[in-house]
């Protein structure tokens, strides 16, 4: 049975896409931890552990990963853009980008945003923007 992220990544269940291309797929979390969280994941490999994925999958993943922290810095102003590999909540490999001005701001146990879905959207396109643009 397909994960909730490749369901995702195939437009069965709505998201608030910033970037795409044949092989990966990024997203905003909507439990975010600050304005402008996304994930980044491969679309056809299904396994819940980033080092598991093979040479080619996972260089992949880290270069489209950076691209997609580039205009997420350029669309919400930080200081930094933090990056997680957790992996224990979706059976799914997946990158969590999000924008930090400090240390706190990557705290997974900080109560999450709560975001209107105009609000989802607006970012997601200031973000999908950047991310043309590069």
């Amino acid at each position: 049975m397909a994960t909730i992220f490749t369901r995702i990544a195939k437009g069965e269940i709505p998201s608030y896409k910033v970037a795409e291309d044949a092989d990966y797929y990024a997203f905003l979390d909507i439990a975010p931890l600050a304005k402008g969280h996304v994930l980044v994941i491969p679309r056809n490999v299904e396994d819940d552990y980033i080092f598991h994925l093979d040479e080619k999958t996972y260089e992949g993943l880290w270069a489209f990963a950076r691209k997609v922290a580039a205009a997420l810095k350029l669309a919400i102003p930080c200081q930094r853009v933090g990056v997680a590999v957790l992996g224990m909540e979706v059976p799914h490999t997946h990158i969590h980008l999000v924008p930090l001005n400090s240390e706190s701001d990557m705290d997974f146990r900080k109560k999450k945003l709560e975001l209107t879905p105009e609000e989802f959207e607006g970012i997601a396109s200031a973000i999908r923007a950047e991310y043309e643009k590069l």
